[in-house]
């Protein structure tokens, strides 16, 4: 084992001494929790048909590329098994204990699950969509896996999971935002409690990741400046339909997204600047060499993105969606 290995489980395990006090700070007693059930129409209800008609009514008047983002989020948080089995494989964290890394771990998925049950039971109920084809998405994300480019490293995977968080954030709020516009109360209600959880988990990883830096800084650096040069990939990134091929949906998914201007290529650049700030990357101290330029590199590069962004061009374009019926 390496010297960098040594130390990183060194970490790893001082961050895990602290597990009690992060629970308690970014994630809720289970039964303290929303549930699916307290935000959709109760089959119990003698009025269920009527609830169901109006929930309805209002999805058939959603626009069709802000659906079609609410359905591909829906399949992103069904993948969930894949996220799980990956955080487990992280070094430092033991499958087999009920304590620490984890517990955390489980306690997050737990969390998570609820969120593609949620939308998963709002589309089904919706009547728009062709659930077999958004079945068939959903099976085929687990089935392909994904790679996010962390390997085992914890470092290299909370630099990830911060910033998907926030992007997750991003997300589901602005289509909780655009429904409420559009009347659609109920939807609004469900993706703001998503867009919530998905805020406060953010905060865990992003407090992980400041542990790290206080405790193992060069490498740390090393290690956001790594993910950032291979940029962070979505984990719809290897979204398809029937007959498609691997990753073939994601770029209509993106563009629908930024369409709607629910996911942009703007957000991706004020999440990175974000991080830094909330990292204060410009003042960490006792960096070796390689890390100081590893430093450059990340400060530097929202301007740099931001110039990109500027020559992209988003097609106008609707692609049509095997999920949306009709």
């Amino acid at each position: 084992m390496t010297k960098e290995f040594n130390i990183r489980l060194e970490v790893m395990q001082t961050i895990e001494q602290s597990m009690d006090d992060l629970f308690t700070q970014y994630l809720k007693p289970v039964e303290e929790n929303w549930q699916p059930a307290d935000l959709l129409p109760d089959s119990r209800d003698p009025k269920f048909f009527e609830q169901v008609l109006e929930l309805q009514e209002l999805a058939r008047e959603m626009d069709y590329d802000l659906f079609a983002v609410l359905i591909g989020d829906t399949i992103t948080e069904e993948a969930l098994p894949t996220y799980e089995s990956w955080l487990m494989n992280l070094e430092g964290v033991d499958q087999e204990s009920k304590t620490g890394w984890s517990r955390w771990v489980r306690a997050w998925t737990a969390e998570e699950n609820r969120h593609g049950d949620l939308l998963n039971k709002y589309l089904y109920l919706s009547g728009r969509v062709n659930m077999r084809e958004m079945e068939v998405s959903t099976q085929y994300l687990l089935n392909d896996g994904f790679d996010i480019q962390t390997g085992r490293d914890p470092y290299r995977n909370f630099v990830y999971t911060s910033f998907q968080e926030l992007a997750t954030n991003i997300s589901h709020r602005r289509v909780a935002s655009l429904s409420k516009k559009s009347g659609n109360i109920q939807l609004a209600k469900m993706c703001g409690v998503i867009a919530a959880d998905e805020a406060r988990h953010a905060n865990a990883y992003i407090d992980f990741v400041s542990r790290i830096f206080s405790m193992d800084q060069s490498e740390m650096m090393l290690a956001f400046q790594d993910m950032m040069k291979k940029k962070i990939v979505m984990p719809a990134h290897f979204l398809r339909e029937t007959g498609g091929e691997i990753g073939e949906l994601f770029t209509h998914f993106s563009d629908a997204a930024q369409r709607t201007m629910v996911y942009t290529t703007q957000d991706y650049i004020d999440i990175l600047s974000s991080l830094l700030k909330k990292w204060d990357i410009e003042n960490i101290t006792g960096l070796n060499d390689k890390a100081e330029r590893a430093r450059d590199f990340v400060m530097a590069l929202p301007a740099r993105l931001q110039r990109i962004s500027e020559r992209v061009e988003i097609p106008k374009k609707q692609y049509e969606f095997k999920w949306i019926a009709g």
